[in-house]
């Protein structure tokens, strides 16, 4: 049960609360059929996103076993057999599908099928892409997004969409730094690593691009609260006031990431420091104080 549970990565459902943002950030809490669909795609999200690290583990099981980490991944190490991986694999799909289907939520499943497709493509072949796969990873959550929205009637803001976007770019590559400096010996580890798209990449070039979506982030979200729109949406013309706070998030974050203790998992490392829950939790408190004021 502890194999099948590792598999399915529960820690790694945070990333489906992209598929929340527009509710929240829309206000759409107080309508209940909104709160249901949303609610709905999150499950089948949940669902989705275990299915394609299953799948991912299945495909990969022999270069994970010859892999000093991965090796102890619950396929990769046996304590998950074959059949019952194919049998997950079937089960969880269905599932992410059935849900907002028997629901009759047709967009919802749509995302959730382009989501699926996605992670099919990714696993076979697009991983293996410089760029490609880091677009990719960001590709799945700005599907969460629209998810979460177009998928249910609301209309994100421009702002909120670019922020995202150029978020989960930080997000990822700042995952492939980490990667590859959690190598020891460089260049050799590398030809022998299972991502094999890091012999493409460089630390100068990650560095770069780290730096670049990270500052793309922060100038999008500062702009978002300084929009008109979002003004008069929110009722408050003072959100700019929590950009100190995530500018210090995304800062703590890369210092993180630099020291060496962060960037693998993502989901993990938001969760596992203690600054960046106060800065979350911060955020969370000033948002709530200035549009409920």
């Amino acid at each position: 049960m502890n194999g099948i549970l590792s598999l399915l990565r529960p820690q790694q459902w945070l990333k489906n609360g992209f598929v929340l943002i527009g509710l929240i950030f829309s206000h759409g809490w107080s309508d209940p059929r909104l709160v249901f669909s949303v609610g709905v795609g999150f499950v089948a999200f949940c669902l989705a996103s275990s299915a394609a690290y299953v799948l991912n583990d299945y495909h990969d099981r022999a270069a994970d076993a010859a892999h000093p980490k991965k090796r102890h991944r619950a396929i990769a190490s046996g304590r998950v057999g074959l059949p019952a991986a194919r049998a997950l694999i079937a089960v969880l799909f269905c599932g992410a599908l059935g849900l907002p289907l028997a629901t009759g939520l047709w967009a919802v499943a749509l995302a959730v099928a382009c989501y699926l497709i996605l992670n099919i493509a990714y696993t076979l072949r697009l991983k293996h892409k410089v760029l490609v796969d880091v677009f990719c990873i960001a590709t799945g959550f700005m599907i969460r997004l629209a998810c979460g929205t177009y998928a249910v009637g609301i209309v994100p803001s421009r702002w909120m969409l670019l922020c995202s976007f150029m978020l989960t770019l930080f997000l990822g590559f700042a995952k492939r730094r980490a990667e590859m400096v959690a190598m020891p010996g460089g260049t050799l580890a590398m030809e022998g690593s299972t991502r094999i798209v890091l012999r493409h990449y460089s630390p100068q070039l990650l560095d770069n691009l780290v730096a670049i979506t990270a500052s793309a982030t922060l100038l999008a979200y500062g702009l978002y609260t300084v929009d008109a729109e979002t003004a008069a949406l929110h009722g408050t013309q003072h959100l700019v006031i929590t950009l100190p706070i995530v500018t210090f998030g995304v800062f703590r974050y890369m210092y993180l990431l630099y020291k060496g203790g962060s960037g693998e998992e993502p989901g993990r490392d938001l969760l596992a420091d203690n600054q960046i829950r106060m800065a979350v939790l911060a955020w969370v408190i000033v948002v709530v104080l200035l549009v409920g004021a």
